[in-house]
């Protein structure tokens, strides 16, 4: 079996893919006839394909020719700020994707009429327990700060993250009067293993804003760290996120807040209730495990691929 991923090199799908015993072929615009053999799909980064409008139209016909189904995983749905409005129109006008699949299913019907939730998920070879099992993070005492969040804060070189900064600014300021121990930093550079030891010494991880929100509303979408942090065992507070039902539990799996008042208002509750804390977090952590992780991502993107294909099959097939 096999699948080609043109994906910025994008690690956590291609071993998700080879966990499911694939053999991957990656950055491949011109893969031979024998890459293509029994080959199942095709991954394609988007903004390298709007970058590329003749390539990549010569590439989907060779696909077309051999029905191996070219997709698209939008992880930046629904604005795409990163790419120029007039290869963004023409790659929606001719409806380039056989397979349109996103984390945030907002506009999807630009790219195809049959679009598939395919969310972030958890990278667990990097984002786990690191050693530390659930039972030890039920200790109140092994806790060095009530409330942090690691991520993009520099809104001068990120201006798209200008909200996030105003937020946190805002929230440091009404926290501190109560008392709360916090850590708020720019983590771009932040080494993995810091990371998850922040996680696990901080009773409450937060998420908020998206580089995907830059527009005119909040993406459905969400982030990378919604199924991390659960990943390595910690508790996450996140903003309010449309497709989080999709995937949590809403109240056991999931907790979120709806403005500045309202997280202040949830931070104190759930440092006023560890147990509670924990109890979520550790139902959160096993969702994650049992269905949120980029093996599970690479096996819908093979059912969806593979679904395609039967589909291409029996219209090609002859009439008795």
């Amino acid at each position: 079996m096999k699948f080609i991923v043109n994906y910025r090199n994008f690690i956590p799908i291609r071993e998700g893919l080879e966990s499911s015993g694939y053999t991957v072929y990656e950055n491949l615009w011109n893969p031979t006839d024998e890459q293509l053999q029994d080959c199942d799909g095709y991954l394609l980064d988007m903004y390298d394909a709007m970058k590329r409008p003749w390539d990549t139209l010569r590439l989907k016909s060779r696909l077309r020719q051999r029905r191996i189904p070219l997709i698209g995983w939008n992880r930046d749905a629904p604005w795409n700020k990163g790419a120029k409005r007039r290869r963004l129109w023409w790659f929606r006008k001719l409806r380039v994707l056989d397979i349109y699949m996103a984390h945030s299913l907002q506009g999807a019907a630009a790219f195809t009429s049959a679009a598939h939730y395919l969310p972030n998920a958890a990278w667990v070879a990097r984002y786990n327990l690191a050693g530390r099992t659930l039972d030890e993070l039920r200790d109140s005492q092994r806790y060095r700060y009530d409330v942090s969040f690691v991520g993009t804060l520099d809104a001068q070189k990120y201006p798209e993250f200008t909200e996030r900064a105003k937020f946190f600014a805002e929230l440091e300021r009404r926290l501190t009067g109560f008392g709360v121990s916090m850590w708020f930093r720019h983590g771009k550079n932040m080494p993995l293993k810091d990371q998850i030891e922040l996680i696990q010494r901080s009773r409450i991880n937060l998420n908020f804003g998206a580089a995907c929100d830059d527009g005119p509303e909040k993406s459905w979408g969400l982030p990378e760290r919604c199924y991390g942090v659960p990943a390595c065992g910690g508790f996450l507070l996140s903003e309010t996120r449309e497709h989080a039902a999709r995937d949590f539990d809403i109240g056991k799996e999931w907790v979120d807040f709806s403005s500045m008042e309202d997280c202040v208002g949830k931070v104190r509750h759930y440092l006023a209730n560890f147990p509670e804390v924990r109890a979520i977090a550790e139902q959160a952590h096993r969702r994650v495990l049992r269905e949120h992780t980029y093996e599970h991502r690479a096996r819908t993107m093979v059912a969806a691929a593979r679904e395609w294909k039967a589909r291409a099959q029996s219209r090609a097939a002859p009439a008795d």
